[in-house]
């Protein structure tokens, strides 16, 4: 008897000890890497990822106009804008190189303003895709256990960047809030290091699928007071700590799949 109340206490205590961690049992050798891993792959084809590898998608943002056209392995991105002037100008970035085109003819560009063009044309449709490009070659994840928002549980997942391939904005630091049961990412934050730093959280909204690719807008918070652990963002914004400064909404979003 005394041999089966001590085998029914380990019991209750494993149980206990794994009622947070059950949901990532499934991933192969439960490191907090391979948990992460685990995390991010279902995100990415809970929105839908395996349709954006081969798409054409297309979007405006703040007056500007993208495309993202993607087959497999390449890419070519786009930003189109009139200014007012009536000028029209043509930003096409590819795995190879950026070119700029005002009205129809292209323009040399210095290192520094190719570089520039070329990260902020990727930095929206990064951002409209999310989490889509979660496994690139240069993500490092780190898995940070569960977190609760309004009353939701959320896996918590920290991602930074190797300095070799992850680009001009290689030391910022994200912390991506998925689901736990549907692994729809929910809210973000991140840490950023260029033009002075700075963090935010973001709050998806008016989400929407179209063909099979999620698409969500966002509500872009400050947190008060303004720190950058990132990873405390949940709690605060629980807490009302978050000031809203503005709204990232894409519209007259159209998809084809190839």
């Amino acid at each position: 008897m005394k041999n089966t109340w001590y085998i029914l206490l380990l019991l209750i205590l494993w149980a206990c000890g794994n009622e947070s961690g059950d949901q990532l049992s499934q991933n192969e050798g439960g490191s907090a890497v391979d948990s992460a891993q685990w995390v991010i792959d279902k995100a990415i084809s809970a929105h839908g990822g395996d349709k954006v590898d081969n798409s054409h998608i297309e979007f405006d943002f703040r007056d500007r106009h993208y495309i993202s056209d993607r087959q497999g392995g390449a890419f070519t991105y786009e930003r189109i804008w009139q200014d007012t002037t009536g000028d029209q100008y043509r930003d096409v970035l590819t795995n190879d190189r950026l070119y700029r085109e005002i009205n129809g003819e292209r323009v040399e560009l210095s290192a520094k303003d190719s570089s520039a063009y070329a990260n902020s044309t990727n930095s929206v449709l990064y951002f409209a895709l999310l989490p889509y490009y979660l496994n690139d070659p240069a993500v490092r994840k780190t898995y940070l256990g569960q977190g609760d928002i309004k009353g939701q549980t959320y896996h918590k997942v920290k991602v930074t960047f190797r300095q070799a391939d992850g680009g001009k904005d290689f030391e910022d630091e994200f912390v991506y809030w998925i689901h736990q049961d549907d692994f729809t990412m929910d809210y973000f934050a991140y840490n950023y290091i260029v033009d002075g730093g700075g963090a935010r959280f973001r709050e998806a909204y008016n989400v929407r699928t179209i063909d099979g690719i999620r698409f969500a807008d966002y509500v872009n918070y400050r947190p008060e007071p303004e720190i950058r652990e990132v990873a405390t963002f949940d709690r605060m914004f629980n807490e009302g700590k978050m000031k809203e400064l503005s709204r990232i909404e894409s519209e007259d979003i159209s998809v084809q799949l190839r």
